[in-house]
């Protein structure tokens, strides 16, 4: 009977190829490179970082580092191409505990981009947080402020992803990757004034927010106090109607997600409507936007973690003693994913 081995005696039987054992043929291979792909048909990079997934589209097997925090992608060796999803925190709705209603946050910025090489090293990855909202004091009726803005987002020297705007109180907006709802400009009583601008958005990152009311008067019968709606990745959020809030602008819809499924990130917060019970309250926008709310007993929502949705304004509510303690909705954080094909078949 032939034997290989016999007729090459110094061929170790490790190194024979075709057998179920393959790993062996390799004994001086990293196990963390068969990890990444084997040896037939090896990833282009052996990396490390963030939440690792993995999963297989339209025939591609794609590898996953998701970033909901800062920290580091580490590539051990190896250089490929990669996609990126770049998203900042969004901004926190505006809170008042006196008259009108207040903006709803921005959206963070959205950033994506394909094709962005990658070699050995450590690579820095920033997360921006998200805007902290206001916390109402029942002991303070006259005390108001606008939101906060998001933080940004960047990686692998792409675009930074802006954070979202704050929401506002008093005519005020703030601008960001989506802009900030802005809030009743109400100065002199009802009926006076003029409706503000809602915040601007980066170009190419998100959309403006909308328009605040004017004319909120401290009677309690306000007709045009109501706030805009933080802009969203994929919509402006809604002007105000009369002293009713406006919706807080759609998210963008995106493939680059922990699955094959798509994710709907950057919702706009919600505007609130001026203090009384009749009224109504913007809704955050698709992916993830917090609903706003001028409700004593009904707390404003923050923008859903790492979606980098902006939270829900927030007012003063007349039938409980011109007072609110529930606060604005934070703005949730946001993401970063990094994705590459593995080589897989």
């Amino acid at each position: 009977m032939f034997r290989q081995d016999r007729t090459n005696p110094s061929t170790a039987v490790s190194n024979w190829r075709g057998r179920r054992d393959t790993p062996k043929a390799w004994p001086s291979t990293a196990v963390s490179t068969w990890l990444n792909g084997g040896l037939f048909g090896a990833a282009p990079l052996t990396a490390f970082g963030g939440i690792i997934t993995q999963y297989e589209d339209s025939g591609t097997t794609y590898r996953v580092h998701t970033f909901r925090g800062s920290g580091k992608f580490y590539v051990a060796s190896g250089a490929a191409d990669v996609d990126v999803l770049i998203i900042g925190g969004g901004g926190s709705g505006g809170g008042n505990l006196n008259q009108g209603g207040c903006g709803g946050g921005g959206a963070g910025g959205y950033v994506e981009a394909t094709g962005v090489a990658v070699t050995a090293g450590t690579h820095t990855v920033t997360v921006g947080t998200g805007g902290t909202g206001f916390t109402g004091n029942p002991n303070s009726p006259n005390t108001n402020y606008d939101g906060i803005v998001g933080g940004d987002s960047s990686v692998l020297s792409q675009t930074t992803a802006d954070g979202g705007g704050f929401g506002g109180r008093f005519g005020t907006a703030g601008d960001g990757g989506s802009g900030g709802g802005a809030g009743a400009n109400w100065s002199g009583g009802p009926g006076s004034g003029a409706a503000q601008s809602g915040g601007s958005a980066t170009t190419s990152q998100g959309y403006d927010g909308g328009g605040g009311g004017y004319g909120a008067g401290s009677s309690g019968t306000e007709t045009n106090g109501g706030a805009g709606g933080g802009g969203g990745g994929g919509a402006v959020g809604a002007n105000y109607s009369g002293a009713n809030g406006g919706n807080g602008g759609a998210g963008k819809t995106s493939l680059m997600g922990i699955t094959a499924s798509t994710v709907t990130y950057c919702g706009g917060g919600g505007g609130s409507g001026s203090g009384v019970n009749t009224n109504t309250d913007g809704t955050g926008g698709s992916g993830g936007g917090g609903k706003a709310s001028h409700v004593y007993t009904i707390s404003p929502v923050g923008g859903v973690p790492n979606s980098g949705s902006g939270g829900g304004g927030h007012s003063k509510d007349f039938t409980a003693g011109n007072t609110n303690a529930n606060g604005s909705g934070d703005g949730g954080a946001g993401i970063v994913i990094i994705r590459y094909d593995t080589g897989l078949t």
